[in-house]
């Protein structure tokens, strides 16, 4: 097994842990967002920090993947489209909205507006990760590990 394979299975695998922290901070912080002098819980940071390793071993995938090429046709090859494009482009904008939301929202608490806030750019980051997923049934050579 070589360091892509390696890499590429570790980032595959552990998009259920980062989904799953998404989904339970979204939860928590949607049940908070009407109490007030709530604390936060350690979920949100958990989600935020796990969403930066993601990001870390994404991009060393990004420059060492031989799905990523930059050529005249790799608008015309949906694979090499998604990976190349699509892929890199949904989850930079999901890990920019999940760092503002954290950011912005850790400065607000205790007031309810910072679980809210939490929970709204969480909550459109998901969505956005969810579409960036390369799913087996996209037919983008991805497996669900």
């Amino acid at each position: 097994m070589n360091i892509y394979s390696i890499l590429d299975r570790t980032h595959s695998g552990l998009r259920w842990v980062l989904l799953a922290l998404l989904i339970g901070a979204i939860i928590d912080t949607f049940s908070k967002a009407s109490k007030r002098n709530e604390p936060m819980s350690k979920l949100a940071l958990f989600a935020f920090i796990f969403t930066h390793i993601q990001l870390l071993l994404g991009l060393v995938l990004y420059f060492i993947s031989p799905y990523v090429q930059f050529s005249a046709d790799t608008m015309k090859d949906s694979v090499t489209r998604f990976y190349t494009v699509e892929h890199i482009t949904g989850m930079l904008i999901a890990i920019t909205l999940i760092t503002l939301g954290y950011t912005g929202g850790k400065k607000l608490l205790p007031n309810p507006a910072g679980h809210k806030r939490i929970n709204r750019f969480y909550l459109v980051a998901l969505i956005l990760i969810l579409l960036s997923i390369p799913w087996p049934f996209r037919n983008l050579g991805a497996a669900w590990f």
